[in-house]
């Protein structure tokens, strides 16, 4: 199950949104998971990012996994949380790809909730390789 919870008064494609995350997962053998995503502005990002991981700035997207930790195995089927910042995700791109852009952002959250990171190389070839499968097969 995808959550959308939409703080801005721009008009996006919540339904896009939606398929990214459940194909990532469904990709994944997650389908039955439960994921919050949460489209925001970079004030609130700002805030999150500071208060989490001590960067004070904006960002594009955090991810809150919900499995880490010493009670990650409370609730299996909730995987975490998403958040990206519509500010931020409007100023990476040209005015044509913006639908392509919250895609992106959304998969790449869904991807670190489900473990993947890009710290080593690696490691982020094998996530950029998983994120260009998963959006090539979204119905654009």
């Amino acid at each position: 199950m995808v959550r959308i919870s939409n703080v801005q008064t721009i008009p996006l494609d919540e339904e896009l949104i939606r398929r990214a995350a459940e194909t990532t997962l469904e990709t994944e053998g997650e389908l039955a998971s439960e994921v919050s995503i949460r489209l925001t502005d970079n004030a609130e990002i700002q805030e999150l990012n500071h208060q989490y991981r001590e960067m004070d700035c904006p960002t594009d997207v955090l991810a809150f996994a919900m499995r880490e930790g010493s009670d990650g195995a409370l609730h299996p089927s909730l995987l975490g949380d998403v958040v990206i910042s519509i500010e931020t995700a409007q100023k990476q791109v040209s005015e044509g790809c913006f639908k392509q852009e919250l895609a992106l952002l959304t998969v790449h959250g869904v991807l670190h909730l489900l473990g993947y990171d890009h710290v080593a190389t690696e490691d982020a070839v094998l996530m950029e390789r998983k994120q260009s499968s998963i959006l090539q097969s979204l119905d654009w």
